[in-house]
């Protein structure tokens, strides 16, 4: 029982968006489909029944609901159908934009497919149905209900548009919500980091001008990339692997020999746009959380690549791994608010994944659509 509201828990999100991937298995999406038709079936039938003043009427609900609420189910499955079929076979530019702000061409869109839907699943009835005994009875009169037909579907097309928007508009506001968490976190971190490193840039002055100047140099360019950051929205690949490289140029002067990092990425993808400050977090819990707490030297790899319609960005470790003992503190503050942003901006479509990396160490997997919505 548990699993089978675990997976229609997983098929009601989302349920009126258009998506390739669903954590959802097909036959929970199937039987959301159901449940909805016959919600709909239910609403429809109470409406007609009041408005025709039958609602006191056994033997007219009993004649009329058999082939209404059959008919409302086929009618729901060419939804299912047609809307799959668009999800699999549509590029994923275009469920960009038809999950994007309602306007009046993605009404439209969906306004025209729900009538085709709806006119093919009443055709569907007519043809099946009537054909069942009992079922001939249900009263079709196709001359009369067209125009009342298209005018129902005008005006819920006019009520999805309203609702589209006001989802589309709150989930705006989520967003900036996050992305303004996002800021006060990093400018509540930012003074104890600047604290921190002009400590050591004072401490180094007296004995080793020359790295003091290194350090001081790193955290100048490091400030001036984090602010231009901080204040975006979103930012180029490039910016953002460069903020990480400043980032770990400081942390190897701290460290000395006991860290090193390479930073592979693919030209072609510099100019692609993300969130600000997704890198970081990840690269200050694998030197916090894996290389401090380890006797020996490390490494720290950053990899930018595209793997099919995916932008793909790691930050691999040797330190202690995922299964250490923790030695310093830490509840997942960081990749949980990582994870709350991705799920904001891209929905299903991009995940963090966090895995142990043989023989020692942790890796930390970005997945982003490169076409963003």
């Amino acid at each position: 029982m548990n699993t089978l509201f675990s997976a229609l828990q997983l098929a009601r999100q989302d349920f009126f968006k258009l998506r390739k991937h669903r954590a959802a298995p097909a036959w929970a999406m199937w039987l959301m489909t159901g449940l909805v038709s016959l919600g709909w079936g239910a609403g429809l039938l109470t409406l007609i029944a009041v408005l025709g003043r039958r609602w006191d009427n056994l033997d007219w609900l009993l004649t009329q609901a058999p082939p209404f609420f059959a008919s409302t189910f086929l009618i729901g499955a060419v939804f299912h159908v047609v809307f799959t079929v668009i999800e699999q076979q549509a590029p994923q530019h275009f469920l960009d934009w038809v999950n994007g702000e309602p306007g009046m061409l993605v009404s439209l869109f969906y306004g025209l497919v729900s009538m085709a839907c709806v006119g093919l699943g009443l055709g569907l009835s007519y043809l099946l149905l009537g054909q069942i005994p009992g079922m001939e009875r249900a009263l079709w009169a196709p001359q009369r209900s067209w125009w009342s037909f298209a005018l129902v579907c005008i005006f819920a097309s006019v009520l999805w548009g309203l609702w589209a928007w006001q989802q589309w508009h709150e989930e705006q506001l989520r967003r900036q919500a996050k992305e303004a968490e996002l800021r006060l976190l990093q400018a509540q971190i930012e003074p104890h980091f600047l604290f921190n490193t002009l400590a050591n840039v004072r401490s180094l002055i007296d004995f080793d001008p020359p790295a003091a100047g290194q350090l001081l140099d790193a955290f100048t360019d490091h400030l001036r990339v984090s602010l231009t950051s901080m204040r975006a929205e979103t930012v180029p690949l490039e910016r953002e692997l460069e903020l990480v490289g400043h980032y770990l140029r400081l942390m190897q002067l701290r460290m000395g020999d006991r860290m090193t990092f390479r930073i592979e990425a693919d030209p072609e993808l510099g100019a692609v746009a993300v969130p600000p400050l997704l890198l970081q977090p990840l690269v200050e819990n694998a030197i916090h959380h894996g290389l401090e707490c380890c006797i020996d030297a490390g490494t720290i790899e950053i990899r930018a690549e595209r793997r099919a319609d995916l932008l793909v960005l790691s930050v691999r470790d040797n330190g202690v791994g995922l299964d250490a003992p923790k030695k310093r503190k830490g509840a997942g503050v960081a990749t949980q608010n990582i994870r709350e942003r991705l799920a904001s901006r891209y929905g299903e479509r991009a995940r963090l994944v966090l895995q142990s990396a043989p023989p020692r160490g942790t890796l930390a997997t970005l997945e982003i659509p490169l076409s963003t919505p």
